[in-house]
């Protein structure tokens, strides 16, 4: 491309990886870039279970966080015009793109348990959050509070309420905390016991029914539930296949491992919605930022008519909290699997706060020094291609 032209990026999606790649992008003349978000403000995800709990806003104002040289469109993108490289906005209104980056995220997975739609509620996104406060608050300080599902987000909202004096039974579907090491998952345990959780776990115990007070289990057991909370499942927005694009079953977008749209070269995926070759990553903000970075690297490399580096990103650890007192660092291998090695208790929560301040705090340094963010250029390629290899 000449580089007297004008390049219009648009990112769809204002989450970790949107930020940071629309961030990283008006580090280069000549390129002019739109974020479109259905929020007028950034969601600090991996604090919703703090707003369900009282404790943090899990909102932070894009002014913090996001590039002046951005502009901010508040709308939701309803089409994806890829021949004619245009979007369809919810409001009526179009954008033109030449490079369209794909960052628009998941939430929480619609239950397919008959009377969970009615009668549970999920925490997966900032509406959901704010939806289950009243009812939380409305509920008896006796009452039983039912979470099912036991990954981070269900443990982190059981652990978050249970620290407040409440009545929780954790449900899971199998084991507590799947991810985890056996030594991380028996730590966990047993913060959850000195909380007063009830751990419901084992053959058995996936969820059958959600009634108005009850949770009833495929082994029979009918589980007290005055609030249910459900934390079971993440889904993908499904814009990219309504738009004729391809997805995998889920509805990532698929892409190469430049992050490259497998239709379109003008195309880039980030985040929880991409699928590289098919092995998305896991589903987390530790993946989303650097995607982010990545993606905006892949589009600069297009612009300059060079060649794009591939995805090149290990996995550390995942960190829970547990309560405002206590969390666990599980550390992992650069193929994301969890090790015998994990830091836990205070300096555990102490840690956990610190990744918290961190993420928001990369996306603002980005923002005033575009290109400032390199942890997307740690070796762990050599990983991913291990994976890819044996399938």
């Amino acid at each position: 491309m000449n580089e007297s032209e004008n390049t219009e990026v648009v990112v769809i999606g204002g989450g970790y990886a949107g930020v940071m790649a629309a961030n990283r992008l008006t580090g280069r003349g000549g390129v002019s870039v739109t974020l479109v978000n259905p929020r007028p403000d950034f969601v600090h995800r991996i604090r919703l279970h703090q707003l369900v709990g009282g404790s943090d806003a899990a909102v932070i104002a894009y002014g913090d966080v996001l590039s002046e040289d951005v502009r901010l469109v508040v709308d939701t993108v309803t089409h994806i015009g890829k021949d004619a490289h245009t979007l369809t906005l919810a409001s009526g209104g179009t954008l033109a793109y030449d490079y369209l980056i794909y960052a628009v995220g998941s939430s929480g997975a619609a239950p397919a348990v008959p009377g969970a739609d009615r009668h549970a509620h999920p925490v997966a996104t900032l509406e959901d959050a704010l939806r289950l406060r009243p009812v939380l608050d409305a509920a008896p300080a006796t009452a039983t509070i039912t979470v099912v599902g036991a990954g981070p987000t269900g443990i982190e909202t059981a652990a978050e309420l249970a620290e407040q004096g409440r009545a929780v039974t954790i449900v899971c579907g199998g084991v507590l905390g799947p991810y985890l090491h056996a030594r991380g998952r028996r730590t966990v345990a047993a913060r959850l016991a000195r909380l007063g959780v009830t751990v419901v776990d084992g053959p058995g115990t996936e969820v059958t029914e959600v009634t108005e007070d009850t949770v009833h289990l495929a082994d029979g057991r009918a589980l007290p539930a005055a609030v249910t909370i459900w934390t079971a499942g993440f889904a993908v927005p499904d814009l990219a296949a309504r738009s004729g694009l391809t997805t995998d079953a889920l509805g990532r977008l698929l892409t190469d491992e430049t992050l490259t749209s497998v239709d379109d070269v003008h195309i880039v995926a980030a985040g929880d919605a991409a699928t590289p070759s098919g092995l998305p990553l896991r589903m987390s903000c530790q993946a989303a930022v650097p995607m982010g970075a990545r993606a905006a690297d892949t589009v600069l490399s297009r612009i300059a008519e060079e060649q794009p580096a591939t995805l090149n990103q290990p996995f550390a650890a995942q960190c829970i909290s547990l309560g405002r007192h206590a969390g666990i660092f599980q550390f992992a291998n650069r193929l994301d699997a969890a090790v015998w090695f994990h830091i836990d208790g205070v300096l555990g929560a102490k840690l956990k706060e610190t990744v918290c301040k961190v993420v928001p705090k990369h996306l603002a340094d980005e923002a005033a020094e575009p290109g400032a963010y390199t942890l997307h250029l740690t070796s762990g390629s050599s990983a991913r291609r291990h994976r890819l290899r044996t399938g």
